[in-house]
């Protein structure tokens, strides 16, 4: 074993024998690491000119983006990371940058980049010739906005893959949609991207086809393609494409749907490696509260009958309807608590499905007058308006409608109440934006289109739960919460500003702003009228320069917004962060740690990752999720879901001391606190003591 991976490993042994904590070996396992593996493969230059032109010469930067600077600036930019004097607060955030993230050789026997250099290639990158924009692009990099992963790797290279790597899809009930969208889920699984498919639209098994009846075979072989399409393009073999399909819960297949992923479901319909997830509107909590049978239906009548797919309809609204309405099948009726207890054993056994609640998302839809919203992505926490396009023979013209890409960034939660949060915010969006701008996915017409006409981002957070602790507060307190409702409403307040801002410098705005709840100033009127009180002390120093944002600035924007516009029809989505977590040394989003000293196992490696600003002293306050009250994480997250236009993913913490129905009052009391989606349910077996998160 390397000294350095030997010596990050005695920091769990300590742990694991005192209970105490043992820094000063990660410390050292990190200087070991720059010492015997870092500064021995990094190809060293004369000077920057030198390592620009080989690297340009070379093939792995594109040289188009350098030649909107001179090099003075460029070498000026560069210093200006090296200013900060970076150093990785851990072995963990060094490893993940060098091993995963700074540009190596083709071989792999040279590193070619510091993190300071990837910091400024990419800010050079994403300002597109902006010389202030890149100078604020590396002081937000260099301290508190963190690009996703594709950005952040791809940003400059020669040989890259986009710099996006999250979409969603819409499925018609045709041959031609069903085929022009396996191809999608190929060509962007091949760019290494995440994707969900909405599968509510597809008549279910049984369906009359050409009129002839039991012929349509439903959606879990359609499934089982796009199954096989993920697993086939796995990006050079390097890993399985990854993909979700959502259904509604009262689609006529939904009780197959529901069983493919516990692991004695039949072959015929069980799904191994994709992900699903169902929607469920009011109406369905409504029967089960009244303990009422549900009547599950088919989108092909729904469609015959009033011209309009399943999931373009409220279900909520429209149930009593399709009900009375003779035209419409009454296909089965199941018994809505039962249905939902198997949901319930289902998220027990697998994790599966996510669930979307799906007039929590509608009716906080700031373009719900443009349509609806119709499922999520593969992490639960984008929501955007689609359309569903329609795919003709060939020689005849396809109607493309609109589908999402997802364009991620998030801001250290603790940084950020160290700096100017206004500029800072300001920052994030125009590089976010510009990653839209750059982005053009040829091959799936209707996600370019989208991104054409929307320019949608999703600005989100982490390390909530490190930035609680080197404060003092203890996550899902009453204190914890007023934090995250102050922090989260001056995120949105400054991305509406940034984006209002962007709109009247490029005289546009996104597509269908004129019909959106910010163009006639009813998305402003909660906070025009909100009620202003004093925080306490604890909050405000937790809060650090972040502003409290008073009701005379939400009237002042208001008034700016519809005069100027938005140029981004979506700004917030708090992501479940992961690799880029790591690198910044945070806790992953908005969500609490499952384990103070976290064990991370890579090929035949393990890494210890103490948790950010963890001690002896403060260990009490890092309470791992499984210890935290479900209740009061599910208020904490609601409190930042009101400010956020999109979603948050939240993953829910249970033991194997839960039943069935202690599981189903959670997610009921999340659908009635606004939550929009519940992404994992992760269970942990007490009974097991050395097993600290096992999830099936």
């Amino acid at each position: 074993m390397k000294s350095y991976l030997r010596l990050n490993n005695e920091v769990l042994h300590h742990y694991n024998r005192t209970g105490k904590l043992d820094l000063a070996k990660d410390k050292e396992a990190t200087r070991r690491y720059f010492l015997e593996h870092v500064n021995v493969k990094m190809r060293y230059f004369i000077d920057l000119e030198e390592k620009i032109r080989y690297l340009v010469e070379e093939g792995y930067y594109e040289k188009e983006f350098l030649e909107q600077y001179d090099m003075a600036f460029i070498e000026k930019l560069f210093q200006r990371a090296y200013s900060y004097n970076y150093r990785f607060p851990s072995f963990m955030s060094a490893s993940k940058f060098y091993d995963g993230y700074a540009l190596k050789s083709r071989d792999g026997s040279e590193i070619l980049e510091r993190y300071e250099d990837r910091i400024a290639i990419t800010a050079l990158y994403l300002a597109r010739g902006d010389r202030e924009l890149a100078e604020r692009a590396v002081d937000a990099m260099m301290t508190a906005y963190q690009p996703a992963t594709p950005t952040m790797l791809n940003s400059g290279r020669r040989a890259r893959g986009e710099l996006v790597s999250c979409f969603k899809l819409s499925m018609d009930d045709s041959m031609n949609s069903i085929a022009a969208n396996i191809g999608y889920c190929l060509e962007l699984s091949r760019l290494g991207g995440g994707v969900g498919v909405n599968l509510t639209d597809i008549r279910p098994l049984g369906d009359p086809i050409k009129g002839i009846h039991n012929r349509a075979s439903g959606v879990m072989p359609v499934a089982k393609l796009l199954e096989d399409a993920f697993s086939y393009s796995n990006q050079l073999g390097q890993r399985n494409g990854s993909g979700v399909v959502y259904l509604n819960i009262f689609h006529g297949d939904i009780e197959n749907f529901i069983s493919s992923k516990k692991p004695n479901a039949d072959e015929k319909i069980r799904l191994k490696t994709l992900s699903t997830g169902i929607i469920v509107p009011s109406i369905f909590f409504e029967l089960m509260k009244r303990d009422k049978d549900i009547v599950l239906f088919s989108p092909y009548d729904i469609y015959k009958e009033y011209g309009k797919r399943m999931s373009e309809i409220s279900m909520t609204d429209m149930y009593y309807e399709l009900l009375d309405n003779p035209n419409i099948r009454k296909l089965k009726r199941i018994n809505a608590r039962k249905l939902y207890t198997e949901i319930k054993k289902a998220q027990f056994e697998s994790g599966y499905p996510f669930e979307i609640f799906d007039d929590n998302v509608n009716a906080q839809h700031p373009l719900r007058k443009l349509g609806r919203v119709k499922m999520s992505n593969l992490c639960t926490e984008i929501f955007q308006y689609q359309e569903t396009s329609v795919i003709r023979d060939h020689g005849v013209g396809n109607e493309y409608g609109m589908d999402a890409s997802c364009n991620l960034g998030s801001l250290d939660i603790h940084q950020a109440t160290r700096t100017d949060f206004e500029t800072l915010v300001d920052t994030a969006m125009r590089l976010l934006t510009n990653v839209s701008l750059m982005t053009d996915i040829r091959n799936v017409p209707s996600v370019s289109k989208a991104n054409r006409l929307m320019h949608s981002v999703g600005l989100g957070v982490m390390n909530l739960h490190g930035h609680l602790v080197s404060q003092g507060l203890e996550y899902g307190s009453e204190e914890s919460i007023l934090f995250v409702d102050a922090f989260m409403e001056a995120l949105n307040y400054y991305s509406l500003l940034a984006s209002m801002r962007i709109a009247q410098e490029r005289k546009e705005t996104f597509y269908g702003f004129e019909k959106s709840d910010y163009a006639d100033g009813t998305y402003f009127e909660r906070y025009v009228n909100k009620e202003e009180r004093k925080l306490p002390d604890a909050v405000l120093r937790a809060l650090g320069k972040v502003p409290l944002i008073t009701r005379q600035m939400w009237t002042d924007l208001k008034e700016q917004v519809m005069e100027h516009g938005l140029f981004n029809a979506y700004r917030l989505a708090v992501a479940p962060t992961g690799s880029i977590s790591y690198i910044r040394n945070c806790t992953a989003s908005i969500a609490p740690i499952t384990e103070r000293v976290e064990i991370r196992d890579y090929a035949d490696s393990r890494t210890i990752y103490p948790m950010p600003f963890l001690n002896d002293e403060n260990m009490h306050l890092y309470k791992e999720a499984y210890e935290i009250d479900q209740y009061r994480m599910v208020d904490l997250y609601a409190a930042a879901q009101k400010h956020v236009d999109q979603g948050i993913s939240m993953t829910l913490y249970v033991t194997d001391q839960w039943t069935t129905e202690r599981l189903a009052r959670l997610y009921i009391y999340a659908w009635m606190k606004g939550i929009k989606s519940v992404y994992y349910v992760r269970q942990r077996l007490q009974t097991i003591e050395e097993c600290v998160a096992c999830s099936i």
